[in-house]
């Protein structure tokens, strides 16, 4: 046999069972923050695709954000709620002081971070897998809490991994 042999297709979706499987982990995370907040130092980058069908971002963050976001959970977000009939989950962010309401499918995600740990996932996105919500609608969320400290912006550099000096 040579080297040269490509893997057989498999007719088993190993590949999507095994995102599947790791969704699971951030849906467990999400209802853990939802429901009780976020431990210690723990917070949770997120990205997702804003063009997958069912994901629901106001206009000006489409427009910046045309196919790909990454928001942070950390101090400062409100109520975020999973909805897993629905497979997704809704959070409201502010940007720029100007808050904003996201729904985001879990077929969407591609991308999941927990930096306090250095844990963190890829997926790849399920853009066939829409969601039957209807358009634009913004769900009804408890009114916004004072901030408990101003907004901070953080730099992705501090996690990338650095090569190694010889």
């Amino acid at each position: 046999m040579s080297d040269d042999a490509q893997p057989a297709e498999s007719l088993i979706p190993y590949e999507r069972w095994t995102d599947d499987a790791l969704r699971e982990v951030v849906i467990r995370g999400l209802e853990l923050a939802a429901s009780s907040g976020l431990p210690g130092e723990h917070h949770f980058y997120i990205t997702f695709r804003t063009d997958h069908p069912a994901t629901r971002v106001p206009g000006h963050l489409k427009a910046r954000y045309p196919q790909e976001m990454t928001v942070v959970l950390q101090h400062q977000y409100e109520g975020l709620a999973v909805d897993r009939a629905g497979g997704s989950f809704t959070v409201r962010l502010h940007f720029g002081g100007v808050p904003a309401t996201l729904v985001v499918p879990f077929a969407a995600l591609t991308g999941f971070a927990d930096p306090a740990v250095r844990y963190g996932l890829r997926f790849q996105p399920m853009l066939d897998a829409a969601l039957d919500l209807p358009d634009e609608a913004e769900p009804e969320l408890p009114a916004p809490a004072a901030p408990e400290a101003p907004a901070q912006v953080v730099s992705l550099d501090a996690f990338r991994r650095r090569p190694a000096r010889d």
